[in-house]
């Protein structure tokens, strides 16, 4: 296994515990889109990297909403 897919695991399980409503499904679509924009492609064709990439800004988003709920 690839440091970058090992470290997009963790992220993903991180993700999963702020927001665990979303179908891992959903959450991996929303990762790929986020990362090679809204085309059906984007799932197919993302680099584990630019996954890894998008679901670090959507953890910090969450974690930003999170803070802001708790005040």
């Amino acid at each position: 296994m690839t440091d970058s897919r090992r470290d997009l695991l963790q992220v993903l399980a991180q993700i999963s515990e702020l927001d665990p409503h979303v179908r891992l499904g959903q959450l991996l679509t929303n990762l790929a889109t986020m990362a090679r924009g809204p085309k059906p492609e984007s799932v197919w064709d993302g680099e584990d990297e630019e996954l890894l990439a998008a679901g670090e800004r959507l953890l910090e988003r969450l974690r930003e909403r999170q803070t802001a709920v708790a005040r």
